[in-house]
This record gives structure tokens, C-alpha cells and sequence, in this order.
């Protein structure tokens, strides 16, 4: 088999950077989108596969909380999402092949659930609100740190009596 030359790939190059100086490429038409931080509302949807264990049960319901399932919701990805979750869980048992995790972790990217998934989707979750600032009597006391020498200390021309 030969391999393919030049050209981009799915995955090639840096991923999206919503920080860029340069906002108006053609490619930044669509926009970011910005997810609750909260997560998705509600109750999972039903799932779609047969034969849902325990363990796929539980990774359903903690996925469609994320703040990515209201994309997905979106979209209509609960088949992508029903796979994700069952490859996951076989990937969990001891002894799981590589091609499962691989797999599991291409799901993952593409539904947004790994820093660079997020990035390639264009999707940033939004800042939850900032907690109460700690009391300045409840913020731990740092251990004093001895001054460091500087060079022109350490370069000082002693005398020959030690001064």
C-alpha cells in the first residue's frame, strides 16, 4: 500500500485557536460556540443500542450531562455518543485490545470530549461564575522564602580578613 503524499489531512495542522489575532480568515465564518458550563439539562435520551449494561448505563448518563451533549443534542450524534459508550466500557476491561482504544479516543475528539476536540469543533464552555473570594484571615500563609543571592552579591571581592 502506498502511502498518500502532500495535501492536508482530517487532523493536520494546529487546531483553532479562539484567541488568534486574525479573526476574519474565511475559515472563522462559522464561529465558536460557547457551551453552558452547567452541562446539558435534563435526562439522557434513551439509549440507542440494545442490550445496555450497568457500567454503559452509567457512562450514558455522565456524558449527556457535559456541556458538549447540547451540541450533540443538536446535531442528533446519540448513535455516535451509544458507541463511544460501548467501546469505552470494553476498553475499561483489563486486557483491552489497542484498536479499541484507539477507537475510543478518535470518539472522543470527534465528539468534542478531549482538549483538541473541543478546539477543532470550535467550542469553548462558558466561565462559570467566580466563587466568593477566600477571607484574608481563611487564605493560607505562604512560608517565607529566603531572599536569593544576587550576582553582584555573589561576585562581591571579599578581603583577605574575611570581610
Amino acid at each position: 500500500m502506498t502511502m498518500p503524499r502532500g495535501g492536508a489531512r482530517v487532523a493536520s495542522g494546529p487546531p483553532p485557536d479562539p484567541n488568534a489575532l486574525r479573526r476574519n480568515r474565511k475559515s472563522d465564518a462559522a464561529g465558536w460556540r460557547t457551551l453552558p458550563a452547567e452541562g446539558r439539562p435534563g435526562p439522557p435520551p434513551k439509549f440507542p443500542l440494545v442490550d445496555v449494561q450497568p457500567r454503559e448505563w452509567d457512562l450514558w448518563r455522565d456524558l449527556w450531562s457535559r456541556p458538549q451533549a447540547v451540541m450533540w443534542e443538536e446535531m442528533g450524534q446519540a448513535y455516535e455518543v451509544a458507541l463511544l459508550v460501548r467501546n469505552l466500557s470494553e476498553a475499561e476491561q483489563p486486557g483491552a485490545r489497542a484498536d479499541v482504544q484507539k477507537v475510543v479516543r478518535q470518539y472522543m475528539d470527534s465528539l468534542g470530549l478531549t482538549v483538541q476536540g473541543m478546539l477543532r469543533n470550535r467550542w469553548k464552555v462558558d466561565q462559570a461564575e467566580p466563587s466568593a473570594p477566600v477571607a484574608e484571615e481563611e487564605q493560607p500563609k505562604k512560608a517565607a522564602t529566603p531572599r536569593r543571592r544576587s550576582a553582584r552579591d555573589r561576585l562581591r571581592v571579599v578581603d583577605g580578613d574575611g570581610s
